[in-house]
């Protein structure tokens, strides 16, 4: 997620705005197109499973998502009643000070950032907690770091901008495409939080 709307590829990308917010503004729904995005197609039942929910709380949640456009059933793959879904986009761009001064959508966007920072910190759980059986390289690969620095508003704007092309420069992740042998799935959370003081 990112504010950046130069660096979206209206492709590849969707961006939350007021007509469609409503749509990602649940926490099952965010781990639903997270899940989608991070392993490829499936079905409500076994997204079910992987997400530890009820069939029916994702097969309906998957429904909303189709409806504001986050995701698309696959028909070629399905049989009878079994309905195969995919994400609709590879990432999703947001101008979070928008969204949150916008009475239209400041209680939807504040729910939505909420979903969004506990998917994050359960990212992060998981790492810890299955640190200790990595091997080899994997088992110095990796960070969780935080510096503090002090800046203005168009300095933090440039260091945002410097970060994002770094991370442009290496191979975005397709969960369909084949695996390249020694590489995994990387999740770059990129969190820039001024303290602006009231």
């Amino acid at each position: 997620m990112t504010h950046d709307s130069d660096s979206t590829d209206r492709a590849r990308d969707v961006t939350l705005d007021a007509s469609n917010l409503k749509g990602l503004a649940h926490p099952l729904r965010v781990r639903l197109l997270g899940a989608l995005r991070e392993a490829g197609p499936a079905t409500a039942s076994q997204l079910a499973d992987r997400l530890g929910e009820s069939s029916g709380a994702t097969s309906y949640h998957l429904r909303q998502l189709q409806r504001f456009g986050f995701v698309t059933e696959e028909a070629e793959r399905g049989s009878g009643r079994e309905r195969w879904w995919r994400a609709a986009h590879e990432s999703t761009y947001i101008d979070e000070g928008e969204l949150l001064r916008n009475p239209r959508t400041a209680a939807l966007g504040s729910e939505f950032f909420r979903s969004v920072v506990d998917a994050y910190a359960a990212r992060m759980f998981n790492w810890i907690e299955k640190l200790p059986s990595f091997t080899g390289e994997w088992l110095h690969a990796g960070t969780m770091s935080d510096w503090a620095l002090r800046l203005t508003p168009a300095q933090l704007g440039e260091l945002e901008a410097e970060l994002e092309a770094v991370i442009r420069r290496y191979p975005r992740f397709d969960p369909e495409e084949p695996q390249t042998e020694g590489a995994a799935y990387v999740a770059v959370q990129l969190q820039l939080l001024p303290r602006v003081e009231a």
